[in-house]
């Protein structure tokens, strides 16, 4: 049985977050458990994964560094999602501030880099990061 679609295809964050993901090497949408994710190869975003009991309809999850994780979820903007949490993963609700779309593509970057292939990251090397440049 397939999930029911979970989000708007005009929902202003997702094109915005679609903008970004896309800027990256081969990176693809796929829609999974009525939810979009990018990727390429894995999963680099989710968008829209919240928790038990607690949805997050305007959210977006990333795949920090280790050591920058602690700190985000400090930060009240950042959550500990549902089922991907305990993989090291963190959503960041985008209805409780003001998006920093710069942070934003700072955060995509770091869960890129951590999935990516060589190939895709040998492109971003050369091409320079998405994050470097003004979303």
């Amino acid at each position: 049985m397939a999930h029911p679609r979970m989000y708007s295809d005009d929902d202003p964050f997702l094109l915005r977050l679609r903008g970004l993901c896309f800027a990256f090497p081969e990176a693809i949408e796929k829609e999974t458990f009525g939810r979009p994710t990018f990727r390429c190869g894995k999963i680099f975003a989710y968008y829209g994964q919240g928790q038990s009991g607690h949805p997050r309809p305007a959210s977006i999850q990333v795949l920090p560094e280790a050591d920058e994780r602690e700190a985000l979820l400090a930060d009240p903007r950042f959550y500990l999602p549902s089922y991907i949490g305990p993989y090291g993963w963190v959503g960041l609700d985008l209805t409780l501030a003001e998006p920093d779309w710069q942070e934003i593509a700072e955060l995509l970057d770091s869960s890129y880099r951590r999935i990516a292939p060589a190939a895709c990251l040998a492109l971003l090397e050369r091409d320079g990061s998405p994050a470097d440049r003004r979303p």
